[in-house]
């Protein structure tokens, strides 16, 4: 089983900044990729940033120049530095994880959601 435990979304005012974490535990053999997607009501859940197991990143159009991913690989844990953030920002962030299990089996899991609020 794996679990994985977000945390650090909240209510900020335009331009400010906040940072995600989402770790992961269990039985973990390794951890091929680690993203970040977002959601607003009635809407596709969008990409907003990965980076894979050789350090590569991706991110939105949207986000690039203000959103930073990065990852502990000793932690499992994977970090969204979100600066500059617009209202338009809001949204409930998802992260996602690829990874193989003790069995070198690989499943992809999904974090519980954190509510980012970017108030005008």
């Amino acid at each position: 089983q794996v679990q994985l435990v977000e945390s650090g979304g909240g209510l900020v005012q335009a331009g400010g900044s906040l940072r995600l974490s989402c770790a992961a535990s269990g039985s973990i053999f390794a951890i091929v990729y680690m993203g970040w997607y977002r959601q607003a009501p009635g809407k596709q859940r969008e990409l907003v940033a990965v980076t894979g197991s050789d350090g590569s990143r991706n991110y939105a159009d949207s986000v690039k120049g203000r959103f930073t991913i990065s990852r502990d690989n000793a932690k499992n844990t994977v970090y969204l530095q979100m600066e500059s953030l617009k209202p338009e920002d809001t949204d409930v962030y998802y992260c996602n994880v690829i990874l193989q299990g003790l069995g070198r089996q690989f499943t992809n899991y999904w974090g519980q959601g954190t509510q980012v609020t970017v108030s005008s």
